[in-house]
């Protein structure tokens, strides 16, 4: 298969590292998203200007039918999805017993029913090939939990168990299945918090500093690469030693 990623939640943040990383590496990359088009369509002109292999193509992937439409968007322009980054996701703070019924399902059906849908729309052609790499996107939180991230840390903890349970089940066919678990990076969503709380999150860390996109990107780019060929089933933490 030729090298062409498809990496969600990719306008912003982490996605955006991840998807400019692969791009200059050499991958045809499709960048989606959701509401932001501005970011996405800065983020084609920059890789473009560049040189790289890009496309936006706007989806919810909770939604099963603009998933599929993408991923044959992808494959038109492109040809058939060698790697997914399963990176979409949402995230925020409030007690467990404040969450509601639709803030519940709010999460799940972005953070795991988003990967679910995005993993078996791209599968078949990967089965076809017998050759593919799938990484998804988890949390530090999701091995630990986190008070106050009660739901998020639920859905990050459920990737961690599709990875695990997926690598086993597509190893024979040279599928390879991964996760990468982010500790605390310096994203938007970080930046909204109180000033005074990102020192405090460097200080937690044994390495004295917040992550940024691109350290996610790194280990995101290594697990996509052919260094990692005999790698899979495994989560990846990348968080400055936070979870120590």
């Amino acid at each position: 298969m030729e090298k062409i990623a498809l990496v969600t939640g990719s306008s912003r943040g982490i996605g955006r590292a991840v998807a400019t990383e692969l791009a200059r590496q050499g991958w045809a990359v499709c960048i989606n998203y959701r509401e932001r088009e501005d970011c996405a369509r800065s983020l084609v002109e920059q890789l473009t200007g560049e040189g790289c292999r890009v496309m936006a193509v706007q989806a919810d992937v909770a939604c099963r039918e603009q998933v599929n439409t993408m991923v044959r968007q992808v494959e038109d322009a492109f040809g058939p999805v060698a790697l997914l980054v399963n990176n979409a996701g949402v995230a925020g703070q409030a007690l467990f017993q404040d969450i509601t019924d639709e803030l519940w399902h709010r999460y799940f059906s972005v953070n795991v029913d988003g990967a679910y849908h995005a993993i078996q729309a791209v599968l078949p052609a990967m089965l076809h090939h017998h050759q593919g790499c799938i990484i998804n996107t988890s949390s530090i939180w999701g091995l630990r939990g986190a008070s106050c991230e009660v739901t998020y840390s639920c859905t990050k903890a459920a990737l961690i168990g599709l990875t695990r349970s997926l690598a086993a089940e597509l190893a024979p066919t040279h599928i390879r299945v991964n996760c990468v678990a982010p500790g605390v990076i310096r994203t938007d969503m970080l930046d909204a918090l109180p000033a005074e709380v990102l020192p405090q999150l460097a200080q937690e860390t044994p390495m004295g500093r917040l992550g940024t996109p691109e350290d996610i990107a790194h280990a995101v780019a290594f697990l996509a690469s052919d260094k990692a060929d005999f790698i899979t089933g495994q989560v990846l933490t990348c968080d400055g030693g936070f979870i120590l």
